[in-house]
């Protein structure tokens, strides 16, 4: 098969496996079955025998033909149409499409744009192949509708930086009878397992640009089989997606992943049950309060049976009902609050440790981690919530085992303070500046 450069990886022709049968050097199919296959494929242009054509063009060319289901397409010489000259009579090889009293031949190239004298809008170089084939049987071995999800619900939260390829991709782990799903942008993490009936483990990285498309092909799948290739040092993995009609194949970027489960929190000691949607009617009025609903923070508080979220300024508060368990306040980003609720869906489970460390968001096995907005306030809430601990008696310290203990936090102390220096701001002209951790490094 051949391939093409996309995007950080490669990526490997589609392989659209249609059931036909055979009828000369051509083929004969059900015309709802090639819609079907044209419509879940993600390239731009179609490969039949030997010519090249465009696929959105020939998908709606088909779907605009009546009088039959059945559809041939066969290679042939189409006759010089009579009164042409003597340099027109000169056969022409086209592809032959016949569906009922409906008869076409097409060019190769046809519904392909060639770039502008600006190199602009050509036809993009990505190729699907059809392949006919009696039947095409795929042992199913995960739900292509819970990969959908999965895809879905990561997808979001890849980086956006090109300076940092490894975190643009989705990681794919297959391990312990599960197909884990993991994508980070700096300053959120987001991880899905899901369950998987693979014959051997594998990982890859796919560019997040090359997966656009495939959840919406997933939901028509009725069954979908999840495969890696090539392991070793000697060769790149590759992932390998297979339905009924069609064949998906990418070959993993170089690079390592960040080690994602010590990025996950497990000291938590706030945390609500809500529902999402009464969180996000609330998050869009205290974005329409705000003077810059691109970049704007909340403040939101748990505890006493409810989750109160507020806007800096207190121009605007909501509280919504919420199973809580503690007390704790944490100012957040609203877009990454409001993506976070749309990803989970449903009721979630919130929890955190303080106003400085990341707050986790989990429902039904995904989980997604958000860095807060450090503030003032979040220090001075820390700072009041220890002073109200009681005072416990103490064992004397030996000097030596103090001086230890006061080296060590002077090294958490630097390193706090190197993350700090290099973590992402956002500073404009006039507005409230806002200082977030990341949550991983490529």
């Amino acid at each position: 098969m051949p391939t093409t450069e996309q995007g950080k990886g490669v990526f490997t022709i589609e392989q659209l496996n249609i059931e036909g049968k055979r009828s000369g050097t051509g083929f004969v199919a059900h015309k709802a079955m090639l819609v079907n296959a044209l419509s879940r494929a993600l390239a731009d242009r179609l490969v039949l025998f030997d010519f090249t054509i465009g696929r959105k063009g020939f998908l709606n060319y088909l779907k605009s033909l009546a009088g039959s289901n059945i559809v041939k397409i066969v290679p042939a010489t189409s006759p010089a149409s009579d009164g042409a000259s003597e340099s027109q009579t000169s056969a022409k090889k086209r592809l032959k499409v016949v569906c009922g009293s409906h008869t076409s031949h097409l060019d190769d190239g046809a519904w392909i744009k060639e770039p502008s004298a600006k190199g602009k809008g050509a036809t993009p170089l990505t190729f699907a192949e059809v392949r006919i084939c009696p039947s095409n049987a795929v042992k199913p071995n995960i739900g292509s509708l819970e990969l959908a999800e999965a895809l879905n619900r990561v997808l979001p939260f890849t980086a956006k930086d090109d300076n940092r390829p490894v975190l643009q991709c989705v990681n794919f782990i297959a391990k312990d009878g599960k197909l884990t799903l993991v994508s980070a942008d700096g300053f959120r993490l987001a991880v899905f397992p899901i369950p998987f009936e693979g014959e051997s483990d594998g990982q890859a990285l796919i560019s997040r640009d090359e997966l656009k498309g495939i959840a919406s092909a997933l939901k028509q799948a009725k069954r979908a089989r999840v495969s890696f290739e090539g392991e070793d040092v000697t060769k790149p993995s590759s992932l390998i997606l297979d339905t009924e009609l069609t064949r998906y194949k990418w070959v993993s970027i170089g690079g390592n992943f960040p080690e994602y489960e010590k990025l996950i929190p497990t000291e938590l000691n706030c945390s609500a049950h809500f529902d999402t949607i009464e969180a996000i009617k609330a998050t869009r009025t205290l974005k329409a309060l705000s003077d810059n609903p691109k970049d704007y923070p909340i403040d939101l508080t748990i505890g006493n049976g409810k989750v109160a979220m507020a806007n800096p300024d207190n121009t605007g508060q909501a509280e919504i009902p919420a199973d809580t368990d503690g007390e704790g306040f944490i100012r957040i980003d609203g877009n990454y609050f409001a993506d976070a609720l749309k990803a989970c869906g449903g009721m979630v489970d919130f929890k955190m440790t303080s106003p400085a460390s990341p707050m986790l968001f989990s429902t039904d096995g995904y989980r997604l981690v958000v860095m807060p907005m450090v503030t003032e306030k979040a220090r001075e809430y820390e700072k009041a919530k220890q002073e109200a601990k009681p005072t416990e008696a103490t064992e004397p310290v030996e000097p030596e085992a103090a001086e230890t203990a006061a080296s060590e936090a002077a090294e958490v102390v630097a390193e706090a303070e190197a993350i700090a220096k290099g973590a992402k701001s956002r500073h404009k002209s006039g507005k409230r500046s806002k200082a977030k951790e990341p949550i991983a490094v490529a």
